[in-house]
């Protein structure tokens, strides 16, 4: 049994054959999907994220403004995301949300602003978080120690890309930390580093498809049966059996989202 931990299947790069994708990841043996709507809040980018979890059986969402549109956070955005997660299931967490200071398609002033309102209003809503960041560790540390410590929700860092200091700080934290398939790209050791640091019982793995692949997919489009190919790589690193890691990681993810862990 696996889990794709993250997911954006309900972008168009699906919708030719998203019922497919869904079977093959079926038969793949992943058996359930968390489905993370991002995009413009006001283009109907939310409900269209939990329209897709809704019509499969194991899928959920989540929803949150990601830090690329921050600049499109106003109080009709914040509306509309309190609307959607106070109808509870599909949605099982708030994300995802952080802060992106490689391509700052936002203002980074913005971006740390819009950040932390999220912080707040996930803690106040009792949703766990997830957390994107990327080539800005410490000031995601920074606003994580001061919004989120003794948080009871907990949180992912998804798709890590950062350094050992941002991972042991958000394990201090409660997080649970997820790799993608870029951990089995050739010169991903550092990511390797940390994934062989982390604790099994705080792993997670995605595929954040339709990006990054991983190897030996690697330069096609992405989808959830991918997963098992980056579960199994990680469970070579890690020393345990493919089945076993996946078990683990499944579990993790039931608790962390508080779902039925079979």
């Amino acid at each position: 049994m696996f889990v794709d931990s993250h997911a954006h299947i309900d972008g168009e790069e699906f919708d030719a054959d998203r019922d497919e994708v869904v079977a093959r990841a079926r038969a793949a043996g992943v058996r359930a999907i968390l489905n993370v709507g991002t995009g413009d809040p006001h283009a109907g980018n939310l409900e269209r994220a939990v329209a897709v979890a809704l019509k499969y059986e194991g899928v959920y969402a989540a929803v949150g403004v990601h830090p690329h549109d921050a600049r499109l956070y106003d109080h009709d955005a914040e509306r509309r995301l309190l609307e959607i997660v106070r109808r509870g299931p599909p949605v099982v967490a708030w994300g995802e949300i952080g802060l992106d200071y490689h391509y700052d398609n936002s203002p980074r002033d913005v971006q740390r602003g819009i950040f932390v309102t999220q912080l707040r209003l996930a803690r106040s809503e009792g949703l766990p978080v997830i957390i994107h960041s990327r080539e800005a560790d410490d000031d995601t540390v920074f606003f994580l120690r001061r919004e989120w410590a003794g948080a009871r929700t907990g949180g992912v860092m998804h798709c890590f890309g950062g350094g050992l200091p941002l991972a042991e700080a958000a394990l201090e934290l409660g997080f649970m930390i997820s790799f993608a398939g870029n951990v089995t790209f050739k010169k991903a050791e550092n990511l390797r580093e940390v994934a062989r640091a982390v604790p099994l019982e705080r792993l997670l793995v995605e595929t954040d498809c339709p990006f990054l692949a991983p190897v030996p997919l690697r330069g096609r489009r992405n989808e959830p049966a991918y997963v098992v190919e980056t579960a199994r790589f990680l469970a070579g690193l890690r020393g345990v059996g493919t089945e076993e890691f996946g078990r683990v990681t499944s579990e993790n993810f039931a608790r962390l989202f508080g779902l039925d862990s079979t």
